[in-house]
């Protein structure tokens, strides 16, 4: 899986890491344009009057945002103070040198309260080097309404043959009623992160043990073909243009019988006062084919601190502030329980008021902690992660074959012809880039 701030931070009395600062900082923050991290973006006048600091928000799109920040880093031009990355760029940047350490955030942040496997996808070397906002694995929506209508009744473990089978019987596009929405905008955090998720539960993988690409393989051809006909036949149109938000969209407002992508959904489309449909909904595991490995991703969203910055003690008391335990239980107050940012503290998982207003949040949670980016697919692989390869190339070859695939779903080429033309690319680009290491 947007936004850019401008912060005006001055001395905060009281605000243990601000202590001792005399006059204000102006920090710039690059964020993304999800909901959970619009609405820090509201409440953040609550830290602006803990501190006297002021913050000027800008919001960008995610394949956008990932575009600047990769660009701003690796060339060290330093227009951030505070990043929101992801969880494949944490441990790279971090190994890389390019991140601060963010240990020392005070015996008060409670950093055990963390989730055990999202803090360590952002630890290096013992060193933590982004604290997550919110996370997410991947899980199944779906209309309980129309699958009542139908008579149908969907498993606690749905196979992509029992999907198709839903999608096919949940159609009528004389309705707008789409039998399923999967993200089809390309990118390596959009298209491929479902897809990467659906090829892994067929048996593919990305790489062989001897880092040769297995783009043109069997279970590749299996899942992208059955992936391009389940959009094609039950899908929405336009959907080389639908990622996360959009898709978000089509289920909030009815359009859509399924729905599989990730579980920090969960809180708007069951918040009525954002969703249409809150009343009808229920959910389930993520599909599964030939093996459960890989079926359902693992990802989070994480506030980091660039080593450009020279605000790197205000930039801290920001990432306090943003991902503490006093923040969830604002959002929980000002803006409801069930949008409190879901996967990263055990705590938000103990609170009545979150149990109550999300009875979701046990099978997120469980979603979350089964993710095992270690053994992410049915044949041994060199690498980790679920939906992502954790090496600095995959951010340029995802985004390739991600279009490719758009491409073939937009039906301007046949699926055959986008992973032949995929393979090669890649095979170019692990070639340069000195693979096998």
């Amino acid at each position: 899986m947007r936004t850019m701030i401008s912060i005006l931070s001055a001395s905060a009395a009281g605000f243990g890491l601000m202590a001792g600062i005399a006059q204000a900082d102006e920090l710039t923050i690059a964020t993304v344009n999800n909901g959970d991290m619009i609405i820090m973006q509201k409440l953040s006048s609550e830290w602006e009057k803990q501190t006297g600091n002021k913050l000027n928000w800008v919001v960008l799109e995610e394949n956008v945002l990932r575009q600047k920040l990769t660009t701003d880093i690796a060339t060290k031009s330093g227009q951030y103070d505070i990043m929101t990355i992801g969880g494949y760029e944490a441990p790279i940047w971090g190994k890389a040198g390019w991140l601060q350490p963010v240990d020392d955030l005070g015996n008060d942040y409670d950093y055990n309260d963390l989730l055990e496997p999202i803090k360590a996808g952002l630890t290096v070397n013992r060193k933590l080097y982004a604290v997550p906002f919110y996370t997410e694995s991947s899980f199944t929506l779906y209309r309980k309404d129309l699958f009542d209508a139908a008579g149908l009744k969907m498993p606690d473990q749905p196979t992509y043959d029992q999907i198709k089978e839903f999608a096919a019987k949940l159609t009528d596009k004389s309705k707008e009623q789409y039998g399923i929405c999967l993200r089809g905008k390309p990118g390596w955090g959009e298209n491929m992160a479902f897809l990467g998720t659906m090829i892994n539960t067929y048996g593919g993988r990305w790489f062989d043990m001897d880092w040769k690409p297995q783009i043109n393989s069997t279970p590749w051809k299996n899942a992208v073909t059955d992936y391009v006909s389940l959009m094609t036949k039950y899908g929405p149109p336009g959907a080389t243009a639908n990622g996360f938000n959009e898709n978000q969209a089509l289920f909030s407002t009815g359009h859509c019988a399924m729905w599989i992508d990730a579980t920090s959904a969960a809180g708007r489309v069951y918040d009525p006062k954002q969703s249409k449909v809150a009343d009808k909904i229920a959910f389930t595991r993520a599909p599964v084919a030939v093996t459960p490995n890989g079926s359902s991703w693992s990802w989070s969203w994480n506030l980091a601190i660039p080593q450009t910055s020279k605000k790197v003690e205000t930039a801290k008391s920001f990432l306090k502030w943003a991902t503490s335990k006093d923040y969830v239980k604002l959002v929980g107050e000002k803006e409801g329980w069930v949008a409190v940012p879901p996967g990263t503290r055990k705590s938000t998982y103990a609170l009545p008021e979150y149990q109550k207003a999300a009875p979701f949040a046990d099978t997120v949670l469980k979603a979350i902690l089964s993710a095992d980016p270690s053994k992410p697919t049915k044949d041994p692989v060199p690498y980790t992660g679920v939906q992502f390869v954790a090496i600095p190339e995959f951010q340029a070859i995802g985004t390739v074959v991600g279009q490719q695939i758009a491409s073939a779903l937009s039906g301007r080429e046949t699926v055959d012809a986008a992973l032949n033309a995929s393979q090669k690319q890649v095979e170019r680009d692990m070639k340069k880039a000195g693979y096998p290491k």
